[in-house]
């Protein structure tokens, strides 16, 4: 795999509020947001280094590792996720970081080069989306292949 960086300051506050939300998430909260999205961790480890944080270890499938990736990457608080590379990983994860005013109809447009594979995305893209209209500008998608 490799590393992505993040939009720190965008994401999911795990502390509450928006003036907490500068505060630097720990491991043991990370771990929690990813079981409360119902990820499978067995076989990952997941570190944190400051605003840095690490997953290591073979998870169930590439697909997961890629979702637990982004499930840690888009909390606020977080810069920078790396991963372990994994030989029999397939190809390296396609991410997206959403800009102001996209829409997931026009990311899967100049993604996948059709509008309506929006649903692609957003499948992809689940627990962490709770609705195709509910994305925001730094949030990191998941391209599927």
């Amino acid at each position: 795999m490799g590393v992505w960086s993040f939009v720190k300051d965008a994401g999911k506050s795990l502390f509450g509020g928006k003036a907490e939300a500068a505060t630097l998430p720990e491991s043991e909260a990370l771990k929690a947001e990813i079981k409360d999205l119902g990820l499978d961790t067995t076989g990952v480890e997941i570190k944190v280094d400051g605003d840095k944080v690490k997953v290591e270890g073979k998870a169930v499938s590439p697909e997961m590792k890629e979702k637990i990736i982004l499930a840690v990457g888009n909390v606020a608080g977080v810069a920078e996720v790396e991963a372990d590379d994994d030989e029999d990983d397939g190809p390296e994860p396609r991410f997206h970081t959403v800009q102001k005013g996209e829409t997931l109809s026009g990311i899967a447009k100049a993604t996948l080069g059709n509008a309506n594979r929006y649903m692609d995305i957003y499948e992809a893209n689940k627990p962490m989306l709770t609705h195709p209209d509910k994305i925001y500008p730094g949030q990191v998608l998941r391209i599927p292949a």
